[in-house]
């Protein structure tokens, strides 16, 4: 097992299991991982602060929902629905989790296209975006949309900008008012550590 300081690939196949704690020790929360063995079919679980608060997320990525199953592990679980990067190669320095509960899966794979639809036509997206990889929880209804950034900072700029939003335009507040999704939070976080076989 090896301890980095380097973001995990959202873009992989498998199951997500990621949760929000109220602040604890990151090392009490590594300590459980760091001192048993390493779970068969665990690709990577990765360890986040909260930029502005006291909130840590955790983000485990898993081969499939077996292996998930036969490690214990508990809470909420994601696979993978959309996903995409710039291709200029800049690297993250903040990851944003914005949640959202929809009425059901359909929906959320709805909302998602809608949110790809309004960032493929935008021509004045804000600086320091970098990806953003919607993750659809498996009974359908909470969509985890994984964003990364440059800097936390850009991000709060962003939003700041456009009224809360990344962008604005018709097709963003399409997004934003679409019957039966409602937006849970949206919280920046620096990574504290990703532990990987």
């Amino acid at each position: 097992m090896q301890l980095t300081r380097d973001f995990p690939d959202p873009a992989r196949k498998g199951v997500v299991l990621s949760s929000e704690y109220r602040q604890e020790k990151v090392e009490e929360i590594l300590e459980p991982w760091t001192s048993a063995p390493w779970p068969a079919g665990l690709l990577s679980y990765s360890i986040y602060q909260d930029a502005d608060g006291d909130l840590i997320r955790d983000y485990s990525q898993w081969t499939d929902e077996e292996a998930l199953d036969n490690s214990g592990r508990a809470g909420d679980r994601y696979h993978l629905y959309r996903g995409s990067r710039s291709e200029d190669g800049r690297v993250p320095g903040a990851m944003v989790a914005v949640r959202v509960d929809t009425d059901s899966a359909e929906l959320a794979r709805t909302w998602v296209d809608a949110v790809f639809e309004a960032l493929e036509r935008d021509r004045n997206l804000p600086a320091g975006g970098i990806g953003a990889f919607f993750h659809i929880s498996t009974d359908g209804r909470q969509v985890l949309n994984y964003a990364e950034w440059e800097t936390a900072e850009d991000h709060r700029r962003a939003l700041a900008a456009n009224s809360g939003s990344v962008s604005a335009g018709p097709l963003w507040d399409r997004v934003r008012t679409m019957p039966g999704v409602r937006q849970v939070s949206v919280i920046r976080y620096v990574l504290h550590a990703t532990l990987a076989p």
